[in-house]
């Protein structure tokens, strides 16, 4: 899940850092205004430009991990609120993670059971397409009329 520390001396600009995470410039000052960062970044002090850490990009790919999971930004700043809360949040940000956790079980139980519904469907029709190639089936048409009910 977490990249392996690299070695960023100096730190990383907004154009580097966008590389590494896939994400665009656009998103990670996004991200910094929105106060989903864990730390705060940086700056050079010659022009003002961002810089970030290997923290940063650490934190960055847990951010992506809960929001490719569907956690909502609110919940996101939620969390990293708690965070600077200290460790006395702790029990409410396990919390937090669990129930995002639940949800995404859930998720996958509900797509494992779509996925079961179109494979059952992709079976009925290799088994049709079979048919007809063997000539046990006249024409093919549009498909009866229960053909895509319940499977």
């Amino acid at each position: 899940m977490l990249e392996k520390p690299q070695n960023i001396e100096g730190g990383l600009t907004i154009q580097q850092m966008a590389e590494l995470t896939g994400l665009t410039p656009h998103t990670l000052r996004y991200y910094e205004r929105a106060g989903l960062m864990q730390i705060q970044v940086g700056r050079d002090d010659a022009n003002g430009y961002r810089l970030y850490t290997q923290e940063h990009v650490n934190w960055i790919h847990f951010i992506k991990c809960l929001r490719a999971t569907g956690m909502p930004i609110r919940d996101i700043k939620r969390y990293t609120m708690l965070l600077h809360q200290g460790e006395q949040t702790m029990p409410e940000r396990m919390a937090l993670l669990k129930q995002h956790q639940d949800r995404i079980e859930e998720h996958l139980r509900e797509t494992e059971r779509y996925s079961t519904a179109i494979r059952a469907k992709i079976d009925l029709y290799e088994r049709r397409m079979a048919d007809v190639e063997h000539g046990e089936y006249g024409i093919v048409g549009g498909g009866s009329a229960g053909e895509h009910g319940a499977v």
